[in-house]
């Protein structure tokens, strides 16, 4: 099945997908602002034929949800609306860390680095959500 993995933002929101197979996890894109958001990703799920959505919930390092959380939530519950496929929440904590170190060792420029940075989040968050799934 082909899941879509969104790591939510207010300035800018990162997308990525995995092959039919659950093989391969790539950044997708980044999508900035709100304006249109939900409807771009309703139909991104459509066009792609996703069957599973993968929202990353950043949890605070003690397991709480702290105001970041619960926006995504709301979206996730906003998302809910358009489609139907199931929305999965997959903790993001070091997501971030893990996309920025990717980076790190590209020539890329700061600004194309963080341009590209939420899509390859969203890429590791998916990554960890597969790799959960396939080991129960």
């Amino acid at each position: 099945m082909r899941y879509l993995a969104i790591d939510y933002g207010l300035k800018q929101t990162g997308l990525a997908i995995c092959d039919p197979t659950e093989t391969f996890c790539s950044p997708l894109s980044v999508i900035a602002g709100q304006n249109g958001l939900l409807e771009k990703i309703a139909e991104l799920v459509k066009a792609e034929g996703i069957g599973g959505i993968v929202m990353g919930l950043p949890l605070n390092m003690d397991d709480s949800a702290g105001p970041q959380a619960k926006l995504v939530t709301r979206f996730a519950e906003q998302l809910k609306k358009l489609i139907e496929v199931p929305v999965y929440f997959q903790d993001e904590r070091l997501s971030t860390f893990a996309a920025k170190e990717k980076l790190a060792g590209t020539e890329l420029t700061r600004g194309k680095k963080k341009k590209r940075l939420d899509a390859i989040a969203a890429a590791e968050i998916l990554t960890a959500f597969l790799e959960q799934k396939n080991q129960k």
